[in-house]
């Protein structure tokens, strides 16, 4: 072949190659590579936002980390789990990609999409590597960047990540609703997932809204992380895209208004608010609400205290594996006034709890513990009595235990809750607001029971002492002896 005929040929060649970096977003594309794909103004504004995050990828600190809830069935996974990481490698062929959804399988598809595409559009430049090929585990033929899947709880070790997409980490409603899942989701990311991040690495979170205290919840409360909430109906004049309020979301699948006000008939309440409108519980069901505990939050009035106790709600078995003992610290100040200060609820055997309550009154020089005395009252003063003689001689006092007051629930769980509801809404109560997120769990149990079924530990600890300051009840007191 001649030079001549060798040049003609590779100009032939280049009239089929599409331009590196000829796909200005990650919609573009999509529409250049799959005819099918429909450009609605919900996706102009998820390609804005992921186009800038990996604009603002850097090298030291933390990337940008970005939480998207959209309504479900609209095409925002399709956007952030497959197109995007594709044009994100196609603007640095070295980049390492982490995909992780509420299952291993679920997340192994991105990874088998995204390859498909590699391979069904050599046009890209890119190839992927015949000995790293697997539809979990794939990297680009000349460069470091590829793809990793895995399930939410799965292991990320050894693997740097320069991209991390997290889809959909919640399957359903019965996980949603499950404590244990919740606990276990929000582990993986901060003991697995947040710690193969290089630095400067984007995350991006996106789900369908579920639970008060779900993934978003949690990392909300955390602080450090943007929100791009999408409602399916437009609930305020400064909706995100625009709309006007009562507007339904310009839908890719075509969707009507009729065809949107049947969904939203056909669902009930909670599943609309959480799915469909990005508030995981309807506010009207709730017993705290949000707007009560922010806008009672203090910097820590410790000094001025009258009163401080500890509340304990123990757990129905003493294993380690059994559900939480709720440890809260509430006071009373000279007005009247009642603070939260503290939560070392913990999940453990009553030797450990025993300690942790302890250890948070010296922590806060509190001179009172109140224990709920429907379950296992005498079991309970035991274990305070028998660690207090541990908890003396660690911080070296020589003292008679402090007064252990045991409270009979004589009402309903809803209803105790309410009248400590009420005090909040009177702005009777304040949180510390010392910046340390030590209430957030708390919190979002607060503001996710809707009063039905069981309560959770640490709201329960905090209504028996907020009880106990502010409400006189009768009460069994008792003291232990003075100690050696």
């Amino acid at each position: 072949m001649t030079i001549v005929e060798m040049d003609w040929a590779e100009i032939v060649a280049k009239q089929f190659e599409e331009p590196e970096r000829a796909y200005p977003t990650p919609g573009a594309l999509a529409q250049a590579l799959d005819p099918r794909t429909v450009q609605t103004p919900m996706m102009d504004l998820l390609d804005r936002t992921l186009v800038e995050a990996l604009g603002r990828r850097g090298s030291n600190g933390a990337g940008p980390r970005i939480i998207i809830a959209t309504p479900p069935q609209e095409g925002k996974s399709q956007r952030i789990a497959r197109w995007f990481p594709l044009w994100a490698m196609l603007q640095d062929k070295d980049l390492r990609v982490a995909i992780a959804s509420y299952e291993a399988n679920v997340a192994r598809r991105w990874g088998r999409a995204i390859r498909g595409d590699v391979i069904a559009h050599p046009s890209l430049g890119i190839k992927v590597r015949q000995d790293v090929s697997a539809q979990n585990e794939w990297e680009l033929e000349g460069h470091t960047g590829g793809v990793f899947t895995a399930g939410v709880g799965g292991a990320l070790t050894g693997r740097p990540v320069d991209l991390m997409i997290i889809d959909d980490p919640v399957k359903d409603r019965e996980q949603a609703d499950s404590e244990t899942y919740r606990e276990r989701a929000w582990d993986w990311w901060t003991d697995t997932a947040s710690t193969r991040l290089s630095p400067g690495a984007p995350v991006i979170l996106v789900m369908t809204r579920w639970h008060p205290d779900d993934l978003a919840g949690r990392l909300l409360k955390q602080g450090g992380w943007e929100l791009i909430s999408i409602p399916a109906q437009a609930e305020s004049e400064n909706d995100p895209l625009g709309r006007k309020v009562g507007e339904f979301l310009d839908s890719t699948r075509r969707r009507t208004q009729e065809q949107w006000e049947a969904i939203k008939a056909a669902l009930g309440a909670r599943t609309w608010s959480a799915l469909y409108q990005q508030r995981p519980t309807p506010a009207e069901g709730l017993v705290f609400n949000q707007e009560w505990i922010d806008q009672g939050r203090r910097v820590t009035g410790q000094g001025s205290l009258v009163r401080c106790l500890v509340s304990i709600d123990p757990a129905a078995k003493s294993k380690k594996s059994s559900d939480e003992t709720g440890i809260v610290v509430v006071g009373l100040d000279a007005k009247g006034e009642a603070w939260v200060l503290d939560d070392r609820s913990l999940r453990g055997t009553p030797q450990q709890w025993g300690m942790a309550a302890w250890g948070a009154l010296f922590r806060w020089g509190a001179n009172e513990i109140v224990v709920e005395d429907n379950q296992g009252g005498e079991m309970v003063k035991h274990v305070l009595d028998t660690t207090w003689v541990e908890a003396a001689k660690l911080h070296q006092v020589q003292a008679i235990t402090p007064k252990v007051t045991q409270v009979t629930a004589d009402k309903s769980k809803r209803i105790r809750a309410e009248s400590v509801a009420s005090l909040y809404e009177a702005g009777r109560v304040h949180h510390a607001d010392d910046g340390t997120g030590r209430l957030s769990i708390l919190e979002s149990q607060m503001t996710s029971w809707t009063g039905d079924g069981a309560s959770p530990d640490r709201m329960d600890a905090l209504v028996h002492g907020l009880r106990a300051l502010t409400i006189p009840r009768k009460t069994n007191t008792g003291r232990g002896t003075r100690t050696r």
